[in-house]
């Protein structure tokens, strides 16, 4: 199971272009919108040992405006789920295996909320921004990573009924409070 933590790692490093240079299916999060096996596009590949694959992360734009001494920053950041990287095995999947996966999706709207939070809260310079966000966005994804795996490795992967409805509750109070 560590190549899942490589799919997670590699999907989020990927993401952390804000310029797409192509158009990609996505679907936003939302709290009134829950995932189907529908949205689940990729085709699995071929020995695969895990039942599904949540390809979802974290994107963001900014802009600036005002003057070198005086600057205003707008960012524009959001949570991504991506149809067409996201597979499941039908043989081996159920609805608590469903209610796993939208809880990777929950999990990285609950960092978009702490990067949110962290790019209002830092001090830029004209010279600085760029780099300072970027590196902000870098340690968010590796906290965002090392949460996603902490919950994978608790859950067995949704295996351990117990754990998951735990996690399900914990996220979901998290989000409660985030908002």
């Amino acid at each position: 199971m560590g190549a899942l933590r490589n799919i997670f790692l590699f999907l989020f490093l990927a993401l952390m272009s804000f310029q797409s240079t192509q158009e990609e299916e996505v679907i936003l999060w939302s709290a009134d919108y829950r995932l189907s096996w529908n949205d689940f596009k990729d085709k699995v590949p071929s020995g695969a040992r895990a039942a599904a694959i949540t390809a979802s992360g974290i994107t963001y734009r900014f802009s600036t405006s005002g003057t070198k001494d005086h600057m205003e920053v707008d960012f524009q950041i959001e949570t991504h789920f991506y149809p067409n990287k996201s597979w499941y095995q039908p043989d081996l999947c159920d609805d608590v295996i469903l209610s796993h996966e939208q809880l990777h999706f929950d999990i990285s709207e609950l960092f978009t909320r702490k990067l949110r939070k962290k790019l209002s809260e830092a001090t830029y310079t004209y010279s600085n921004i760029k780099a300072k966000v970027s590196a902000i966005y870098r340690e968010n994804n590796k906290e965002l990573n090392a949460f996603q795996n902490r919950y994978d490795d608790e859950t067995n992967f949704s295996r351990d009924r117990e754990q998951q409805m735990m996690w399900n509750a914990k996220i979901k109070k998290a989000l409660a409070v985030e908002n």
